[in-house]
């Protein structure tokens, strides 16, 4: 029997042997939300003044809200997969989006809350393996792709409403109509002449779900959250409800009433402002939904990105506000995120420049539930339960960051970026170069939030301390990273 199974199975008789495990009427519940390529820039609450995101910004004013929360990577699928494994990519071996897959051995968030009596549900988009091995499906799915095949309902997910990948974020199961000039999409003008997008929503029995999948893809992963929010809190069962909104990931399209409300803006924006202040309505509807139920003081919410915003600046609509790069990029624009958390009973409102990652949060899940991690494997996120009680002012350990040759490391002050020559904008002569040829920089992040001026000739013990660091790390990862096929 492997590791994970022996954890799980003695997880299990733990929790039916143990009288002291607290009841359910004292277990918080955990509302886990992250969308998908919303850049820092993109909301109310950071200063947008276009897009429409008022649930967004009331959730905000009630929430601790991280002026520094990270995505674990660039792009979407390493940072699914810390968000349930509290690991970093290096770790679990998804470096990239369609690369590998939740390995059998990797404990995610799910299977450890229903060792604790949870209800466990995921809705949205999954991207972290294929989720059939017979039919073709998505990006790999099927039987080319089935040695990929980890679906959410093998990695501890009693209820699912999930798809491999993206969708259109209107009409999700069609494929939409693209625009001759190139700017953006547009919602199908005849439903008789639409072809099928091909990817597709299952269930937990991984079945195909054909039904209710017509219109706002928001609305519609919603409609499945609320009824197993409502038959939780019916139950007095905690949850662990994960919902990964696929907006405003492309293709984006928005509804004709949300366009309208950018009608002023190009075809493009309207679609991304309208598919953004459509989710932004959905969020208001699950907070309005808890509330409603009885649980909302008991129930943890965050909400955050997967990473920073597609395309390039000045052609695409996303913002990354003020920060250096986009997607694919580990300056502060392709991984600093929205990130808010909602707890009433236990978490004052307000906002901290503390530094936290999308890792963080099963170690947090775990602390305040006063379990301990599995003592079998190193993890890279940390308990931020002591900064919610006001007892952590720095983080006692810094981020690191990986994709495609790219390296970064952030701790509370200082962060030292790696690239490759010819992978960095400019030609920066006075960035120190590595013995690899690599071009390392080191920024003031207090100072320069938006990395213009590199400080590393003038802080080289700096420098040589966190590629110190970082190397060491690097050679944990080797050391200690999941197995493989």
């Amino acid at each position: 029997m492997s590791t994970r199974n022996w954890l799980l199975l003695f997880g299990l008789v733990t929790g039916l042997l143990n009288p002291l495990i607290s009841s359910a009427a004292e277990q918080p519940n955990f509302l886990l939300i992250m969308c998908d390529d919303l850049g820092w820039g993109d909301v109310g609450f950071h200063g947008n003044t276009v897009i429409q995101t008022p649930h967004l910004d009331e959730m905000a004013a009630n929430s601790l809200r991280f002026t520094r929360f990270y995505a674990a990577s660039a792009v979407c699928s390493p940072t699914r997969g810390s968000f349930v494994t509290g690991r970093h990519p290096s770790r679990y071996g998804i470096h990239t989006a369609n690369d590998g897959h939740l390995l059998p051995d990797e404990l995610s968030l799910a299977e450890l809350l229903k060792q604790q009596g949870y209800v466990t549900g995921h809705f949205g988009k999954w991207h972290l393996g294929t989720l059939t091995e017979t039919v073709r499906d998505s990006n790999r799915g099927g039987r080319t792709g089935s040695k990929h095949f980890s679906p959410p309902w093998n990695n501890g997910f009693d209820v699912c409403f999930s798809t491999e990948a993206k969708v259109p974020t209107y009409d999700p199961m069609l494929k939409p109509s693209k625009q001759a000039s190139g700017d953006g999409w547009e919602p199908i003008a005849d439903q008789t002449q639409a072809v099928p997008y091909g990817t597709r929503y299952w269930d937990e029995r991984g079945e195909i779900i054909t039904d209710n999948l017509e219109g706002d893809d928001s609305r519609v992963i919603v409609d499945r959250v609320v009824p197993f929010l409502r038959q939780a809190a019916k139950e007095g069962q905690p949850f662990l409800a994960i919902v990964w909104f696929h907006a405003p990931h492309l293709p984006v399209v928005a509804s004709p009433k949300h366009r309208a409300m950018y009608a002023e803006y190009s075809s493009y924006q309207q679609n991304y402002y309208g598919c953004i202040t459509a989710l932004d309505e959905q969020i208001g509807r699950l907070r309005a939904s808890l509330k409603e139920f009885g649980i909302d003081e008991n129930t943890l919410v965050t909400f955050c990105s997967d990473n920073g915003p597609e395309g390039r600046e000045g052609e695409a609509p996303g913002s990354a506000g003020p920060f250096r790069g986009r997607k694919r990029d580990l300056f502060e624009g392709g991984i600093r995120v929205p990130g808010l958390i909602e707890w009433p009973a236990r978490i004052a409102p307000g906002s901290t420049d503390f530094p936290a990652v999308t890792s963080d949060y099963l170690p947090t899940v775990l602390d305040i539930l006063d379990v301990d991690l599995p003592n079998d494997r190193p993890f890279d996120g940390i308990s931020l339960l002591a900064l919610f009680d006001g007892a952590l002012d720095e983080r006692p350990v810094p981020i690191p960051f990986t994709f495609k040759g790219k390296l970064a490391l952030s701790d509370n002050r200082f962060k030292l970026v790696s690239y490759p020559v010819g992978m960095i904008e400019g030609n920066d002569e006075t960035a120190i170069v590595s013995k690899d040829g690599d071009r390392t920089m080191l920024f003031d992040l207090l100072a320069d939030p938006g990395e213009a001026t590199d400080l590393g000739d003038r802080h080289t013990d700096v420098v040589r301390h966190m590629m110190r660091t970082l190397n060491d790390w690097q050679q944990s990862c080797r050391e200690t990273s999941s197995s493989g096929e």
